[in-house]
């Protein structure tokens, strides 16, 4: 079964981030939406978890990546979605579980 896991949440103000990691297993997905996206700037703690996350792919929500004025500033490996690519991963997986 895929998983589709949703953060919405800075990994520097929450804890929300490290426990999904510890849920996400090989196959999943992780994205990143709101202050989520903060988990995806390169040269933070965060960023280096998502490269040692093996089996784990992870995107970030365009929009919200933007509205933070973070582009450019993405570490490598990770998936920029828009709206329709966030309906497409939704669709994808057998199910999403929204870390709050």
């Amino acid at each position: 079964m895929t998983l589709l896991h949703t953060v919405n949440k800075s990994p520097f103000e929450s804890n929300t981030f490290d426990t999904c990691l510890g849920y996400a297993k090989d196959g999943s997905t992780v994205l990143l939406i709101e202050d989520g996206v903060y988990a995806a700037t390169t040269g933070t703690s965060a960023a280096e978890k998502i490269k040692n996350a093996s089996g784990v792919t992870f995107a970030v929500l365009g929009p919200d990546l933007q509205a933070r004025g973070l582009e450019g500033k993405l570490a490598d490996g990770i998936k920029v979605v828009d709206y329709e690519g966030f309906v497409n991963l939704v669709a994808e997986h057998d199910s999403v579980q929204s870390w709050l």
